[in-house]
């Protein structure tokens, strides 16, 4: 299991750098075309009409993987106060319980996401000419990515490999791997 739970992790830390690197890619682009756009309206007198939805889209995809991997290194904010004073069972079985839920949201936002993007398929996004359905393909990666790095760390804890209350763990989302 062990051997399994490195080979995971290796697995996802080298999704979650590339889901970083896309979303990066994505912030630059949004921008350039932002910039594009205002270029065109104010100097050129014609405004490209293809940069809001294109904007809108590339924002879409780095908002979601960005938040994904946010879930993976433990980013974002979590009402703790309680597990300070539960014994280490109870701290696993409620971390279990709200990881149990982050999960439980990304597979909404695939199940979801795939509904919007089917019903909306037919449909072309008129300044890009692609399907409209594209547009909701950040959230199904999104949503993809959160379930994945969820059991990633439902695994750890079960296994005993990340000890959660570990102060001197500053890398969250590899904590207890290089312990074994």
């Amino acid at each position: 299991m062990r051997t399994f739970l490195r080979g995971y992790s290796a697995v996802l830390a080298a999704l979650a750098t590339g889901a970083l690197w896309v979303a990066g890619a994505g912030l630059v682009l949004m921008t350039a075309a932002i910039a594009w756009q205002v270029y065109g309206r104010y100097v050129l007198g014609s405004t490209p009409r293809y940069t809001e939805a294109l904007s809108v889209m590339l924002m879409a995809w780095f908002i979601f993987l960005g938040a994904a991997v946010g879930v993976r290194e433990r980013y974002h904010l979590g009402f703790d106060v309680l597990l300070y004073f539960l014994p280490p069972t109870g701290k696993m079985i409620f971390r279990s319980i709200s990881d149990a839920v982050v999960m439980a949201f990304g597979a909404g936002m695939v199940i979801y996401g795939s509904q919007l993007s089917q019903g909306a398929w037919s449909a072309t996004i008129p300044t890009l000419g692609v399907p409209g359905g594209l547009s909701y393909f950040p959230i199904i990666a999104g949503g993809g990515l959160v379930c994945l790095f969820t059991v990633e760390r439902l695994l750890q804890r079960w296994s005993g490999l990340n000890p959660d209350d570990d102060p001197d763990n500053s890398d969250a989302g590899n904590a207890g791997l290089e312990k074994v």
